[in-house]
Parts: C-alpha cells; structure tokens; sequence
C-alpha cells in the first residue's frame, strides 16, 4: 500500500511542452503528483506521455519549451535547476528505465563496469566496493550466473536480461522515483511479467514511487494503483486500477483496442476519433 499521508515525491501543475517555431504544443496543462505508489500514463504514440517522463528528468532537447506553475521533487523546485544540479539528482534521486536496453547501455563496456559505475557516481563506493555493489545487484535481479554476465557486453545478453541489467543499474542507488517508459515493449511475452514483478518488488523495497509509461492500459490497471490517461497532449481521465469506472470515451476506446483474453472478440474496436474529440478534453 502507498502512503497517501507522507507528502509527494513528485507534484507538477499546469505543464507545458511546446516544440519549433510555431510552438506546436506536446503537453497542455498536465497536473497530477505521484507519492510512494505506482502510477501509470497510458496512451497512444504521441498521446504526450513519454514527453511528459523526459521533462520531468529535464532530458527534452534545447528547443523543447517547458513551463509550469510548478514542477517540484520533494519539495525543491526542478524546472529552475542548472544542468549541473540536475545530474546530482539523475540516478541518484531520480532514475529512467527506458524501452529497449540495446540503445541504453553502452555497447563497449563490460556489463560489470557499467552497473559499477552507477555505484561510483551515485553512492561514492570505490572501484573494488563498486564491482561487489554490481555483483550484488545482479544477484537481487535474479541473474544466475552473475560472475560470468559481469565480464559480458549488451549484445551478448538477451532482451530480458538487458532489461534486468538497465533495472539493476538504475536501482542500485536506491532513487526516491522511478520512471519506467515501456520497460516491457521490446521484451518476448514470456519475460514480460517476470520483469514487471522484479521491478515492483524493487520500488516496494526502496520505498520508491513509480511512474509507469505504457500504451498498454490493461497491464498498467493490473499493475498500478492509479491511471493517468492522456491523449492529445492533455490529461482526459484518472482512475485507479479498475477500468470499470472509466468514463472517457478514449479511454474506453483504448480498453476496446486491448486484447482480453477472458473476452475474445473476432475483430477488436477501431477509435472514432471525431466522436473522440466532440466528448470533451478531460472528465473530473
């Protein structure tokens, strides 16, 4: 259970995103704050959420323009900090697990030296105590052989244990949140949960909060203590975890759009998208 008491690790309001001369807008007036509990943003491609994970680690390129009411990690304010400030939170406070850990980790560096690394810059360990830091933590991601895939490079490993690799370097330090963009897309259907369970039982154990980005609305309900919905660019609907109480019409759109296997249907729904967007921008 999360603690809705403690105060948010994380509360934004009214956040913008506009990119290019014409300010085309990506994110319009996105609100919500995210305490020790697993949050999912759902949407499709271009629905704003994977923006809205970058502008929060401050990793939107220069011509990206961000403004906000309020952007605040425990307390402090981020949108104002130096670059320089920002590193000192990245990995150490606040961690990023992106899709596909073949174009995260670097492909000329030993496994070992890599998690090894985050050891040394985030937790001040020195070479020695860093390597044993790595070596444990392959062991709490559930790496068998953890001696021999700390010798190895990324394109020696499988998806799956790239992923578990991205997760024990991003973990090690402990970060008060995790923001995990489709940590799942790029993996086989086999190793999907198995990397979804390592991951909350890490959260859970650091006491973490956890932002979970996925088009999939059906693994986040089954996942996530709270939805954040998003389309076009805005915040159309929040629910918790049960998806009989969703109200917009996209977000039952995108439910429709899902696989069920209780429910199997011949052909699955098609979005109106005109319907869509005479209903409203947001319920609530």
């Amino acid at each position: 259970m999360h603690d809705r008491d403690a105060s948010p690790i994380l509360s934004i309001r009214d956040l913008n995103v506009r990119f290019g001369r014409n300010a085309i807008a990506a994110i319009s007036d996105v609100s919500f704050d995210i305490g020790r509990e697993r949050v999912g943003i759902v949407g499709e491609s271009g629905s704003g959420k994977s923006t809205t994970g970058r502008a929060i680690m401050r990793l939107l390129p220069p011509k990206a323009g961000v403004t906000a009411k309020k952007m605040a990690f425990c307390g402090e304010e981020i949108l104002g900090k130096t670059e320089r400030q920002m590193n000192r939170l990245r990995g150490k406070e606040m961690a990023l697990i992106m899709q596909d850990p073949r174009y995260s980790l670097n492909p000329v560096l030993p496994i070992g030296k890599q998690i090894a690394e985050s050891a040394r810059l985030h937790l001040g360990l020195k070479s020695k105590e860093a390597l044993k830091a790595a070596r444990d933590m392959l062991v709490r991601v559930r790496i068998s052989d953890p001696d021999r895939v700390m010798g190895q490079y990324p394109h020696q490993i499988s998806g799956g244990m790239g992923q578990r690799v991205m997760i024990a370097m991003m973990l090690i330090a402990r970060p008060k949140l995790v923001i995990a963009d489709e940590p799942t897309s790029a993996l086989d259907v086999s190793v999907r949960k198995d990397v979804l369970l390592l991951l909350d039982e890490l959260v859970r154990e650091n006491n973490s909060g956890l932002i979970l980005i996925s088009h999939d609305i059906r693994m986040v309900a089954s996942f996530c203590d709270r939805i954040i919905v998003m389309y076009r660019g805005r915040i159309v609907e929040e629910l918790t975890s049960s998806l009989d109480k969703a109200q917009h019409s996209y977000t039952r759109a995108l439910i429709a759009a899902m696989p069920d296997a209780r429910h199997p249907v011949r052909r699955l729904a098609v979005m109106d998208r005109q319907a869509l967007d005479n209903f409203g921008e947001r319920v609530a």
